[in-house]
């Protein structure tokens, strides 16, 4: 039984590009429009027409929170330029999710840059820490009173590797001195908003939502894997946090899937191995005592933990239901020993733009039909909240 069960936060997850729909003004539109073979996310779930349709099914399934992304383009049109309409549309959207009794978790940055800010170069310059810290301090100052939780910034290492070593997100720079300095400009950009922000609003809750895998060597007998495996958790898992020690109330994990690692001869290499089971449509494996294992090492932190996202690929929903079970129960194994797990959010509460594999990938609770925005939730979606009324009984 998952400990706390009065206080513990039940929910689901989205980010403002991935359903919103029409964010004309971020450098993922552009990339979109402008790359040949790239998905378009044109309306995707249309959320920000639908979002009180789409938290009342929240409400009706159960949750009592719910994590989404403000699109910092929409907020700033122009460097310094704030836009009252956005303002006041995303009071709306934090109102709604108090009249249905969801706790917020608010990300400032979800992977979009508003286009002025990539003109200028992005995380690569080194006047963006400033510029963030500044749009936090607005967000504080218009719509801090109804935000429960902040998290700063999704995923860095993820946004970091995808944009500027792997070169498959905007802007597409292979680069290690470029990986490096984004890496430090947005640890920089967190303490700086997280300063700003517990100015403005002194009991803020501040965070970020780092992106977590479970690494393990293909061979324990082999120094080289387990050397590789051990590299790979520092430099993926903990690099950022330790970065910014120090400007963290709480720890954020998104958690989706492990990693085993082989070293190989002739020539020298790191590779990936086959991980054995069930797997997503993704191909991702599916193993949750990787989470088990995350978080044993993630209580050295002192902090209270949110699995701030948790899901897979299901089209057909044959496996969320136990996907989800599973997780629960390897965060109840995670307490027993001593890890402050305080909320699940799963990923995704909708159908959504998956970001270069489009809209292919189903990862929501709620179906979404595309055509005619319909939404419908999906068997798994009343098994997890059969699972959260059992845990509050």
């Amino acid at each position: 039984m998952i400990r706390e069960p009065a206080s513990f936060l039940w929910g689901a997850a989205t980010s403002a590009h991935q359903v919103e729909g029409n964010n004309i003004h971020n450098d993922w539109w552009q990339w979109e429009q402008k790359t040949p073979g790239a998905v378009k996310s044109g309306a995707a779930d249309d959320h920000y027409r639908l979002f009180r349709e789409d938290f009342a099914l929240a409400r009706e399934l159960g949750h009592n929170a719910h994590r989404l992304s403000l699109e910092w383009s929409r907020l700033e049109l122009k460097e310094g330029q704030w836009n009252e309409g956005a303002i006041d549309h995303y009071r709306e959207v934090l109102e709604c999710l108090r009249e249905n009794g969801l706790a917020s978790f608010v990300t400032l940055h979800h992977f979009t840059n508003p286009m002025w800010l990539s003109k200028r170069g992005g995380w690569e310059n080194k006047e963006t820490p400033r510029l963030f810290a500044r749009y936090a301090e607005m967000v504080a100052e218009h719509l801090g009173d109804l935000i429960d939780f902040w998290v700063t910034i999704n995923e860095p290492m993820v946004y970091v590797t995808q944009s500027y070593w792997r070169a498959c997100w905007p802007p597409q720079r292979h680069s290690l001195r470029a990986t490096l300095k984004v890496i430090r400009h947005m640890a920089y950009g967190h303490r700086l908003a997280y300063e700003n922000i517990h100015r403005v609003k002194p009991q803020a809750k501040v965070g970020i939502a780092n992106s977590v895998i479970a690494f393990s060597p293909d061979s324990e007998r082999k120094v080289g894997d387990k050397l590789a495996a051990g590299l790979n958790d520092w430099w993926y898992n903990h690099r950022f946090f330790g970065l910014t020690k120090g400007t963290h109330d709480f720890i954020g994990l998104n958690y989706y899937f492990p990693r085993k690692l082989g070293v190989k001869i002739m020539p020298l290499r790191v590779e990936q191995m086959p991980v054995s089971g069930l797997q997503s449509d993704l191909g991702w494996p599916i193993k949750a005592e990787g989470l088990t294992h995350i978080l044993s090492y993630m209580k050295r932190y002192r902090l209270p933990i949110y699995i701030t996202e948790n899901g897979l690929a299901d089209a057909d929903d044959s496996r969320r239901a136990d996907f989800i079970r599973d997780h629960l129960r390897a965060i109840e194994r995670a307490q027993e020993g001593g890890a402050d797990v305080r909320g699940y959010l799963h990923w995704s509460l909708l159908d959504n733009f998956e970001w270069i594999e489009g809209f292919k990938p189903r990862f929501g609770l709620v179906e979404v039909n595309y055509e005619t925005m319909a939404r419908k939730p999906r068997p798994s979606a009343y098994v997890y909240k059969a699972i959260i009324e059992q845990a509050r009984k």
